[in-house]
């Protein structure tokens, strides 16, 4: 057991919440007071990235640090293995925390894939659902009447005050907002009625990009047709009307939902207040991944565009971190579980491809820190007809390759599609409208980043 000082955790991870829904980061169509007070009582990361936009690999990597190809865990239907696995919870339980993880596990349940390394756990069946959900609670299954949010909330205030005050803690709160369908609490119903500005991409004709763009199924304009609006569709609506009238419906309902997170972060923040242990508790707000709000006329995510792979990164620890510090360095959700290893002084081990972000987070950045991140996302065709791919982004650039198999991974449709590249100058076009990949003014950018993809692949470990 470590001798340092270890603070408490509480980590709390949303779904599919993207930070252009989070005021703290600039949101003008919603305001978030509540999730604001951790970024602006420490640190905002505005360049963090997961490393696979889809949930389960996503909470996979958070909790063990590494890639979706060294857990094993690549698409949705995998599970986490605990006898192959250790994760964050098992190693700071083992350096004597208490540990607790409420909401949404996604990452199997039963046997060796239930939360190991907690002390307690309160998690939903698969996705779970946003009204009277089923829970699983230390392996028995309860009814909760109510709105999602607002039990794990209570779940978790319940064993904050229950738990034993002479060992730190570290806790995950974790909910199934904002994800579809996007039913919000009826409480809240009377909010973000005013119509909600479309994004500039939001009629993309997908011309100048692979085929991958225009291949997406994930579009507003057919959303209603796949169960993801709460109310109906008026009658006689087609075409632009049609799509318009989804965007409306999707974003009051999202942001509705986003409002019952804040509300509830509010409640977790007051009691840390009231008890006199903010000080001594580092607070993370994020989310498993991003999610495109209406985007080149899209929903959902996995895509390896800006809006699919960002996701908010908020910490809070008043002990150590300054107030209202901004960091533009791109870091990654494996970076989450050995930065919480660093704090706690439990040993990091070795095959943790994370890094501790630890010194970003005193507002230094150390002379190696990287300056480029690699992605994958392995469900090919599965759901939206999207296309697997890998690929590289830097501060300017980023190179995506669909390679077109599954390769046999989990879910995936086993059909060939065309090998294609797409290159993006994110200084020059930041919401990825044009593919420079055979533009000749690109050709020396292209050998250099294919040659930083294959590096990180090499360094990573990742050779299928």
């Amino acid at each position: 057991m470590s001798t340092t000082h270890r603070p408490n955790v509480l980590l709390i991870v949303s779904d599919d919440h993207a930070a252009p829904a989070i005021s703290c980061y600039g949101s003008e169509m919603n305001r978030t007071p509540n999730i604001d007070r951790i970024g602006n009582g420490g640190m905002r990361f505005n360049n963090c990235f997961c490393t696979n936009a889809i949930c389960t690999p996503a909470r996979g990597s958070i909790l063990t640090g590494k890639y979706s190809h060294k857990t094993g865990i690549k698409t949705l239907a995998d599970t986490i293995d605990h006898t192959q696995e250790q994760t964050v919870a098992q190693r700071l339980h083992a350096d004597g925390y208490q540990t607790a993880i409420v909401g949404k596990w996604h990452l199997g349940h039963g046997g060796v894939s239930d939360p190991h390394g907690f002390d307690y756990w309160n998690i939903f069946p698969g996705q779970g659902a946003h009204i009277n959900p089923e829970m699983i609670e230390m392996g028995e299954r309860k009814r909760f009447d109510g709105y999602s949010a607002d039990i794990v909330t209570d779940s978790s205030l319940n064993w904050l005050q229950n738990r034993e005050t002479d060992q730190p803690f570290f806790l995950m709160t974790t909910y199934k907002a904002t994800h579809d369908p996007f039913f919000p609490n009826p409480k809240h119903l009377h909010l973000y009625t005013d119509e909600i500005p479309e994004p500039p991409t939001f009629n993309d004709a997908y011309e100048n990009r692979a085929d991958a763009a225009a291949m997406n199924t994930a579009k507003v304009s057919i959303m209603q047709r796949k169960n993801h609006l709460p109310e109906p569709t008026p009658e006689g609506l087609e075409g632009d009307d049609l799509k318009r009238w989804n965007y409306q419906c999707y974003m009051q309902n999202y942001l509705r939902c986003a409002h019952a997170i804040d509300e509830n972060v509010g409640r977790l923040l007051d009691y840390l207040d009231a008890e006199d242990l903010a000080e001594d508790t580092i607070v993370i707000y994020s989310a498993d991944h991003g999610f495109f709000l209406g985007d080149h006329g899209w929903y959902d995510k996995r895509f390896m565009y800006e809006a699919s792979i960002r996701i908010p990164l908020l910490v809070r620890y008043p002990r150590e971190i300054p107030t209202v510090g901004v960091s533009d360095q791109i870091v990654l959700n494996v970076d989450f579980a050995p930065t919480l290893l660093d704090y706690a002084g439990a040993p990091i081990p070795s095959d943790i491809q994370g890094h501790s972000l630890r010194t970003l987070l005193r507002g230094i950045t150390p002379a190696d820190w990287r300056t480029s991140m690699y992605y994958r996302y392995w469900m090919h065709l599965a759901h939206f007809n999207i296309p697997a791919h890998y690929g590289v982004r830097t501060e300017r650039y980023k190179l995506i390759y669909y390679y077109g198999e599954a390769l046999g991974a989990g879910g995936a449709i086993d059909r060939s599609t065309p090998p294609e590249w797409e290159l993006f100058d994110l200084q020059k076009d930041p919401h990825e409208m044009h593919n420079v990949y055979a533009d000749p003014a690109y050709a020396s950018i292209v050998v250099e980043l294919k040659a930083e993809l294959e590096q990180l692949r090499d360094e990573l470990g990742d050779y299928e």
